[in-house]
């Protein structure tokens, strides 16, 4: 170990080789990365500047609006300067802070998530108290502690990151700097490596994962104990938009670090991370 040189750039691999459809995939990130900013943008916008729209679940919606803009940028805006790039490198510094900008609107948007079921729960079991129990300051007090959990949780992956040892190759298999792929590359043992990681994603993913889930059990519950049909229909719709999004978002993040290593490839790291 006294004699392998540290790694100080990176090269990214990315989507593909092929100049041809380095020039294609440019330009569709491209148009996508300039819908999602200005779609976001809008709602943000409308949202502030509509009285009608200031309500709580409108503004959960607009943190989680702005949360989109951030991990967007954090890992598209590098991903369009490689296609670009013949080197396709990234500094070691440059890639732990990519690592920091990812993982933190990363796990913000997980409590974000989890704080609009709160929400759910107690515009759909709670209708007659519910603007007491979501008055603005718990609100605020909801979105800090998403933005504080996911700043600690942050810190220590970026710390953890900070304190690999990687001696070559600096070759990443994949489009942006990322743990999974980057624990590939360390010298020290990848099991370890993985067990020091679990803690983090275990106590992250899985409290937000139980909050939404217990929120959700009640909220099934009383649509079912509704008469009508139609009442059913109407009350689902209220959420029924916020469970498909919780549901992609825990089933490729949990694939993409808990999957056995038995079952991993580049191709399918990059399309569960797309």
């Amino acid at each position: 170990m006294g004699n392998q040189t540290k790694v100080t750039k990176f090269i990214l691999l990315g989507l593909s080789s092929d100049p041809a459809m380095q020039i294609f995939l440019f330009l569709v990130l491209v148009v996508i990365y300039v819908i999602t900013l200005v779609a976001n943008m809008v709602i943000i916008l409308v949202i502030r500047t509509d009285r009608h729209l200031h309500t709580p679940i409108y503004f959960f919606l607009s943190h989680l609006s702005f949360v989109t803009i951030c991990y967007s940028s954090a890992i598209v805006l590098k991903m369009l300067v490689i296609f670009l790039d013949e080197n396709k490198t990234i500094s070691a510094d440059g890639c732990l802070a990519q690592i920091f900008f990812i993982l933190l609107p990363a796990g913000a948007e997980i409590f974000i998530l989890s704080a609009m079921a709160y929400d759910r729960y107690a515009a759909i079991c709670d209708p007659l108290r519910y603007m007491e129990t979501m008055r603005k300051g718990i609100c605020v007090l909801l979105v800090s502690g998403a933005w504080v959990i996911g700043f600690i949780n942050t810190q220590l992956n970026t710390d953890f990151a900070l304190r690999l040892h990687i001696c070559g190759p600096n070759q990443i298999s994949h489009f942006s700097c990322e743990l999974p792929p980057l624990l590939h590359l360390s010298c020290t043992d990848t099991f370890t490596s993985q067990v020091v990681l679990l803690p983090s994603v275990v106590i992250l993913g899985s409290s937000s994962f139980l909050f939404t889930l217990i929120s959700y059990i009640h909220i099934i519950a009383t649509i079912l104990r509704i008469c009508s049909a139609q009442g059913r229909r109407k009350a689902f719709s209220t959420c029924s938009s916020h469970l498909i999004v919780v549901g992609l978002w825990y089933l490729t993040g949990s694939f993409q670090y808990t999957k056995p290593s038995s079952v991993s490839s580049v191709a399918l790291d990059e399309m569960f991370s797309v």
